[in-house]
């Protein structure tokens, strides 16, 4: 249990957005990705997820990890089948935010909270776990900060941003802890927990998160972890299952897309910042990784949901 306090201490977690979203019509999205995690609970109706077309219903709660691919439908009826391009390019025809959840209301919908949990500020803890998306069944006390979050993140009260971190926190805790109660995914926090405690890991992914953009090929990586440039990717991928290579690629894709939201820098200097001369093969790459070009990104940060 020490391990896992251990994890727990070196998460840094940081609120994204958090969401009461009736749905218009009902869709199914089968490229659906996002970088950050998603809790959301269904008030009312159904989501689908994953390949198997699991269902999550009323008061079900669903984890989605960051930095997966997982298929998505919402609604109760037949799904209109849409790329994810398409949904944020229109988006208000499908999702309609509110302020509050309307029990009285028959309109499909769910709340949701996303955010960011990284071990060592460098890690996205849950996707190292690499778990799928799955249900969490009648969980009170998630479900009540799901809530709260929504309703705290809408006032313009005094503290409210300290309110919205705290039961942030608090909500990636209740998640640790029902996985554990649950013994979900054991193997990988098993793994997790020995790795996070390799000094030569943290000093790489430390390394990586400060030098995005610059070089960061092996020969670079295996001075740092002072090993040698043939052992570093086998090393790198032993401890973490990932090549250190892609590793990095999700690194800088994860901070292009955090420029994307919060500055208004050019694609081809966004490009630049996180590590690719060329303009043209970083677009290539966003697209392929997120199912939209970057440029649309950035715009889905002005729709309403």
């Amino acid at each position: 249990m020490e391990d896992y306090n251990q994890i727990i201490e070196s998460l840094s977690i940081r609120y994204i957005k958090a969401q009461n979203i009736d749905i218009l019509r009902p869709i199914s999205i089968e490229n659906n990705y996002e970088v950050e995690n998603t809790l959301m609970i269904i008030n009312n109706g159904q989501l689908k997820y994953g390949k198997q077309k699991e269902d999550a219903g009323v008061g079900d709660i669903l984890f989605v990890p960051g930095g997966k691919m997982v298929s998505m439908t919402y609604g109760q009826n037949e799904p209109e089948l849409i790329s994810k391009e398409d949904f944020l390019g229109n988006k208000e025809s499908y999702f309609l935010s509110t302020e509050s959840i309307d029990d009285s209301s028959v309109q499909d919908s769910f709340s949701y909270v996303s955010f960011e949990a990284k071990a060592f500020d460098s890690v996205n803890f849950f996707g190292s776990l690499d778990i799928p998306a799955f249900k969490i069944r009648r969980h009170e006390e998630i479900k009540q900060v799901i809530h709260d979050i929504n309703i705290e993140s809408s006032k313009t009260l005094p503290g409210k941003d300290r309110m919205v971190k705290i039961l942030t926190e608090r909500l990636v805790v209740e998640l640790i802890r029902h996985i554990l109660k649950q013994g979900l995914f054991v193997e990988q926090l098993a793994t997790n927990s020995t790795y996070f405690r390799d000094p030569r890991l943290i000093d790489l992914f430390g390394f990586i998160k400060e030098n995005l953009s610059d070089d960061l090929s092996n020969k670079v990586l295996a001075n740092v972890a002072n090993v040698s440039e043939d052992y570093v990717g086998q090393y790198f991928k032993m401890l973490t299952g990932i090549n250190p290579q892609d590793y990095i690629e999700y690194q800088r894709m994860e901070m292009a897309v955090n420029l994307l939201r919060t500055s208004k820098r050019s694609i081809h200097e966004i490009g630049k910042d996180v590590g690719y001369k060329d303009t043209a093969y970083f677009c290539r790459r966003f697209k392929m990784m997120f199912g939209i070009p970057a440029g649309k990104m950035r715009r889905r940060e002005s729709l309403s949901a």
